[in-house]
C-alpha cells in the first residue's frame, strides 16, 4: 500500500502544480474532505474548486519530504504563491484504494492574509 499511497500523493501535488484538474480528479475520492486554516471542502467538486482557486495564485510547490505509513502520507513543502514568501506547509492525506479520502493541511496563514489585505 505504501507505493500506491505515495503515487496518489505525488499525483495530487503534481496535478496542483501543473493546474491539471482532470488529473487531480483521478486521485480524489468522491467523498474526499479537506480541512485547513483558511477553509474546508467536502466532496470532489468542492475540493477541486478550492485547489483551482489556490492554483490560480500558486507559483510552485517545493516538496521537501513525503513520509508514507500504510494508507497515510505526510508531505512537508513550501507553498510558493504570488506576493508572499514561501509558506512552510504540512499536509496529511489518507488514501484508500488509490484515492485520497481526507486531506488536512496546516500552515501559518498570516502571510497569505496580509497579502490579501493589500
Amino acid at each position: 500500500m505504501t507505493t500506491a499511497t505515495r503515487a496518489s500523493a505525488t499525483t495530487y501535488f503534481e496535478a496542483w502544480r501543473d493546474k491539471d484538474f482532470d488529473k487531480l480528479r483521478t486521485v480524489l475520492a468522491e467523498n474526499v474532505s479537506f480541512r485547513g486554516p483558511m477553509g474546508t471542502a467536502d466532496g470532489i467538486d468542492d475540493c477541486v474548486q478550492g485547489i483551482q482557486q489556490m492554483a490560480a495564485h500558486t507559483i510552485d510547490i517545493d516538496v521537501h519530504v513525503m513520509a508514507v505509513d500504510g494508507e497515510d502520507v505526510i508531505t512537508f513543502y513550501d507553498l510558493q504563491m504570488d506576493g508572499v514568501e514561501p509558506v512552510p506547509t504540512a499536509n496529511w492525506s489518507h488514501v484508500e484504494a488509490g484515492r485520497i479520502t481526507a486531506i488536512r493541511a496546516t500552515f501559518d496563514p498570516r502571510p497569505l492574509l496580509a497579502a490579501a489585505d493589500r
